[in-house]
């Protein structure tokens, strides 16, 4: 009976598909959608900027646009959970409202990408001004974390300053603006204290979301191992994973061994997030890493100005990297989509489900002979690179590299 109960479903199915009317349908993609244990050659068809179906064969007789995807991988649009994208005019600022900041379409749709994280560029005091200038503005969905120092991303300086690390005003921005707002974020505390660690996990606990953490600059270095056994909850988030700088101390040892107790912080359910960034990034930190089956949880870019042109350049790259070091792509998918979904408590994000909004990507895997750089300047050979062929976003084309979505220009007469 159970049987026969299935079957009458999948044809129900079935016939449903075929009736339907579509904007879009994606054809013969390697589909990989981590959430949904997806990883084999389907169809995906766009109605009304959701997510209509994921199947085999679905006829395209009613859609609208068709994309042969054929020996390309489908994707959810990746979600880049490190970024900094508050652009703005004041020359004195770092990153809150700054120029160090990018405006996010233009660096987000040709990448893969539809969603990105602010990570604190903005404090309780000015995200308001970021939700306004920024998040409203952008075609690409705009989250953020909101920084424990109220000016934000602003300056060093600023960054110093306790009295302006505020855990109940934290808060209660991030209750106001609960769409928008995922997590606090604690950064360049030069001082020997864990106290701004320990207000950004207070506003995190009255608030009910994460934290991230930039642990650097302290002097003296202070240990990684009391923040992540002691300090920081399950579910907290380490960024900069695989850096190496004055007075962080670093996850690989001088022996070149992952440290034991970084294991044991990920298995409590710390998680790890790349942050490349301009300076966060370095193969003999992350080489070791990978061969020891140390993988990060999420890939992230740390977008900036100084990151933009230099080793990270973009998603595609930096997944790229990743690839080469073995990961497979299954692997850096999920920790680009489906993984920070979770991490940011936004499980309606980073997958294919139907009815879910349709954010796309499709890409194409060249082989061939690649230089990849880390954030120090050094370069490591590899075979495979990624390249954005599509993004669509909530169904809406917004990037298309060669020409996929739209006609031949000699197949359709020119009119007046």
């Amino acid at each position: 009976m159970t049987r026969i109960l299935s079957l009458t479903l999948f044809l129900w199915c079935t016939l449903l598909v075929q009736g339907q009317e579509y904007d879009v349908v994606i054809k013969g993609g390697q589909v990989i959608d981590p959430k949904n244990n997806l990883n084999e050659l389907l169809d995906v068809a766009v109605k009304d900027g959701k997510v209509a179906a994921v199947a085999a064969n679905i006829p395209v007789s009613n859609a609208t646009t068709v994309i042969q995807a054929q020996g390309l991988y489908v994707t959810p649009g990746l979600i880049d959970m490190h970024t900094h994208v508050f652009q703005g005019t004041d020359v004195d600022s770092y990153l809150a409202n700054g120029l160090g900041s990018l405006p996010p379409d233009g660096f987000t749709f040709r990448a893969g990408v539809t969603t990105v994280v602010d990570a604190g560029t903005s404090g309780w005091r000015n995200f308001r001004q970021f939700k306004h200038q920024t998040i409203d503005q952008a075609q690409t969905r705009v989250l953020a974390f909101i920084s424990i120092v109220g000016a934000g991303m602003y300056g060093r300086l600023e960054a110093q300053n306790l009295n302006d690390m505020d855990p109940v005003l934290t808060a209660f921005m991030i209750d106001l603006y609960s769409e928008h707002i995922v997590g606090v974020k604690k950064h360049h505390y030069r001082g020997d204290n864990f106290t701004p660690v320990e207000r950004a996990v207070e506003a995190g606990n009255m608030a009910g979301v994460p934290v991230m953490v930039d642990f650097g600059e302290h002097d003296p270095m202070l240990s990684i191992k009391t923040l992540f056994l002691e300090k920081l909850r399950p579910g907290d988030i380490f960024t900069h994973t695989y850096s190496y700088t004055n007075n962080r101390e670093t996850v690989v040892d001088e022996n070149n061994q992952v440290k034991p107790f970084i294991f044991q912080a990920q298995k409590r359910g710390i998680i790890f997030d790349v942050g490349h960034g301009g300076g966060s990034f370095i193969w003999h930190q992350v080489v070791p890493s990978i061969k020891q089956g140390f993988l990060p949880d999420v890939i992230s870019t740390d977008l900036h100005f100084w990151s933009m042109n230099a080793g990270m350049k973009d998603m595609t790259n930096l997944l790229s990297k990743f690839l080469n070091l073995g990961m497979t792509m299954e692997q850096v998918i999920g920790r680009s989509t489906w993984e920070p979904a979770q991490v940011i408590q936004r499980p309606q994000l980073g997958h294919l489900s139907p009815g879910a909004e349709a954010d796309i990507a499709v890409f194409r895997l060249h082989e061939g002979d690649f230089g990849f750089m880390d954030a120090r300047g050094r370069m490591m050979k590899g075979t495979q690179k990624l390249e954005t062929e599509l993004t669509l976003r909530a169904g809406k084309v917004v990037w298309d590299l060669n020409g996929l979505s739209v006609p031949a220009w000699d197949t359709e007469p020119l009119k007046y």
